[in-house]
């Protein structure tokens, strides 16, 4: 068996989290005979916990047999691996970069210019206009834009991309055949049909909580630089700041007024050193190599 096909399976393994697969994938890596690696392999490597070790070598002997249920949970052939040569070098080099993307869509926008577009949930009217503003010469520039398909900022991203006829990467916290909020189903549909849709959950995976800061690390795990709209106190949007700076992205943030609760966030990213965004030349001179 191949390393890219082992590494699916363990991907797909119930009982391993995002560190681990990353963890399996550096061990395997090391491993002279990828056609003996059973799950104690793994086991005996250290890499799952006691707890969990149990429930990952029946998932995971199960995978290494049962085809019926892989493709059950990976549409034919949509994925790349991290051993695979088109595998995004600044996803690869990011912090816990998942071992398998699944993908409908145009997947070599991936190795395109790219923008993250981040911010609230209940983005105000100020995040209307100012995407408005900003997407139209970003898309003229076919620069892509990559965002998470939330309600809001997200949204308002994805669909003023498409608007301006430029191109969008939607990062998902759900399998592909899922759709969460259910509002953007139309949205999502379109996206995986002429755009990107990536995701690292396989089919049936529903949106839990933990999904969406995993999620947020692959959207600044891809992109050269992220814009943050609006951000409320420890939201969502902050974290995927954080990760972005950690894997030296450059953070950018739309300056708000002080009484308003969702600049709280993007006024504090300013003190702490994210450039602030004024007007189009502040977010395009970021991209003039």
């Amino acid at each position: 068996m191949k390393l890219r096909d082992l590494l699916l399976r363990v991907h797909l393994s119930k009982g391993i989290g995002i560190k681990g697969r990353y963890l399996a994938y550096r061990f395997l890596l090391t491993q002279p005979f990828l056609s003996k690696v059973t799950a104690k392999t793994i086991i005996q490597a250290g890499i799952i916990a006691p707890k969990y070790q149990a429930v990952f070598e029946r998932s995971f002997n199960r995978l290494l047999t049962d085809q019926q249920l892989i493709n059950r949970l990976v549409d034919n052939e949509q994925w790349v691996c991290i051993c695979d040569n088109d595998y995004p070098v600044r996803l690869k080099e990011s912090y816990l970069p998942p071992i398998i993307v699944f993908y409908r869509g145009n997947w070599q926008l991936v190795h395109k210019t790219t923008l993250a577009i981040v911010g609230s949930r209940k983005a105000s009217l100020y995040s209307v206009h100012a995407l408005n503003k900003l997407l139209t010469p970003i898309c003229c520039r076919q620069l892509v834009v990559v965002s998470g398909l939330a309600k809001g900022a997200d949204t308002l991203a994805h669909t003023r991309a498409i608007q301006q006829r430029g191109k969008t990467i939607a990062v998902i916290g759900t399998g592909m055949d899922i759709c969460y909020p259910i509002s953007n189903q139309k949205l999502q549909r379109y996206i995986a049909a002429n755009h990107l849709l990536i995701s690292e959950y396989p089919n049936g995976t529903r949106g839990y909580r933990s999904h969406y800061p995993e999620r947020n690390r692959i959207i600044s795990g891809l992109v050269e630089t992220i814009l943050v709209t609006e951000a409320a106190q420890r939201s969502g949007s902050l974290i995927t700041a954080n990760l972005a700076l950690q894997n030296n992205r450059n953070v950018l943030a739309l300056p708000g007024p002080i009484t308003s609760a969702l600049s709280v966030g993007t006024n504090e990213l300013i003190a702490a050193g994210a450039k602030p965004v004024l007007n189009t030349q502040d977010l395009l001179e970021e991209f003039v190599s």
